[in-house]
C-alpha cells in the first residue's frame, strides 16, 4: 500500500484523464498532490521527494492542459504524466536519496530499514522504478508519434490501446507487486536475524 500511496496523484490522473475533461484531471490531481504534501510537511517528515516531484508535476501539466490545444492534451496526456513521474524518480536516485526508501519507512520498523542490505535495495528498485516509467513514457508517446489523429479517450485501435494503457498499466502493475513482495521479505529476514541475535544473546548471557 505504501507504494500506491505515494503515486496516488498520478494514479487520479490516470483514472480520471480518460473519462473526464483533462483541466478537472489535472487540478483534482494537483489538488491531491498539495494535499500529500501537506500531510508530509506537517508531520516534519523530511522524506518528501515523491510529493515535491508530484506538485511540480501536475503544476507544469496544468499550465500545458490550459496552454495546449484540447486534441493535443487528449493525445500527449499520458506521455506527459509519465515523463514527469519518469523525471521524478530518476531525480530521486541520482541525488541520492530513492523514493523507494522513504515509501519503505512507513508501517515498518527503524531497525528493519537502517540497515545496509536494505539500503542497497531500495536503490536497487528506485533505478528498477525508473526503468519502468522510462518504458512508460517511451509506450505512451509512440501513439501521438506514429499517428495524428489517436487520442486517449476511447480509442480501439491497437496502437492506441496498447501503447497508451496496456503496456504502461501492465509494467506499473508488475513493478508495486515486486517491490511490495521484495520490501516485505527484506524485513522479514531482517525480523529473523534481530530474533537470533537477540536469543544468541541472551543464551550467552545465561551461560555467563
Amino acid at each position: 500500500m505504501g507504494i500506491l500511496a505515494g503515486f496516488a496523484p498520478w494514479l487520479v490522473y490516470w483514472v480520471l484523464v480518460a473519462n473526464v475533461p483533462p483541466a478537472i484531471a489535472v487540478l483534482v490531481a494537483l489538488a491531491v498532490a498539495i494535499a500529500a504534501f501537506g500531510v508530509k510537511f506537517a508531520a516534519r517528515s523530511p522524506r518528501c521527494t515523491l510529493e515535491m516531484g508530484a506538485v511540480a508535476t501536475f503544476l507544469v501539466l496544468a499550465v500545458l492542459t490550459f496552454v495546449m490545444s484540447p486534441p493535443a492534451v487528449q493525445r500527449w496526456a499520458l506521455a506527459l504524466s509519465n515523463a514527469g513521474i519518469f523525471l521524478v524518480t530518476l531525480t530521486s536516485a541520482l541525488i541520492g536519496k530513492p523514493f523507494v526508501a522513504e515509501v519503505a519507512h512507513t508501517g515498518r520498523r527503524v531497525d528493519a530499514t537502517q540497515n545496509e542490505p536494505f539500503g542497497r535495495l531500495t536503490m536497487l528498485l528506485t533505478w528498477f522504478w525508473v526503468a519502468v516509467f522510462a518504458v512508460m513514457t517511451v509506450s505512451s508517446a509512440v501513439p501521438p508519434i506514429v499517428s495524428d489523429d489517436v487520442t486517449i479517450v476511447a480509442s480501439t485501435r491497437p496502437l492506441a490501446f496498447v501503447g497508451y494503457w496496456v503496456v504502461p498499466l501492465g509494467l506499473f502493475a508488475v513493478g508495486a507487486l515486486a517491490t511490495g513482495a521484495l520490501l516485505d521479505r527484506m524485513s522479514t529476514a531482517v525480523d529473523n536475524v534481530t530474533r537470533k541475535t537477540t536469543f544468541l544473546a541472551y543464551g550467552e548471557a545465561t551461560i555467563d
